[in-house]
């Protein structure tokens, strides 16, 4: 699969969109994700294998938590965030986000 195909593959699901939404504002653990969506644990996991593997959001380890963030290198992630700002849906998501990431500690 090309990658180009992994990016379309990844922005085929709603979820995945949401959470790139969510991601826009904050980096995140699958935890923090799965309390916004509902969702159990695994499956936002699941999400965010796919959304790394198209290379849309990267990874990192800090002590015990692994936080997701956009990679910020994607040019898809530039035009996505633009196209969230217009969004009726989204928009509501990045807001909560910038609020939820105003509000952490560090």
């Amino acid at each position: 699969m090309t990658s180009i195909d992994k990016i379309f593959e990844a922005l085929a699901s709603t979820p995945r969109r949401q959470i790139l939404a969510y991601l826009s504002e904050a980096e995140l653990t699958t935890s923090e994700l799965a309390e916004r969506f509902a969702m159990s644990a695994p499956a936002v996991s699941r999400h965010l294998s796919v959304l790394e593997n198209a290379g849309l959001v990267v990874s990192e380890r800090r002590g015990q938590f692994v936080l997701y963030k956009l990679n910020g290198d994607s040019l898809v992630n530039s035009l996505t965030s633009y196209a969230f700002e217009l969004c009726p849906v989204a928009r509501p998501l990045k807001a909560e986000s910038r609020k939820k990431a105003s509000e952490k500690p560090g």
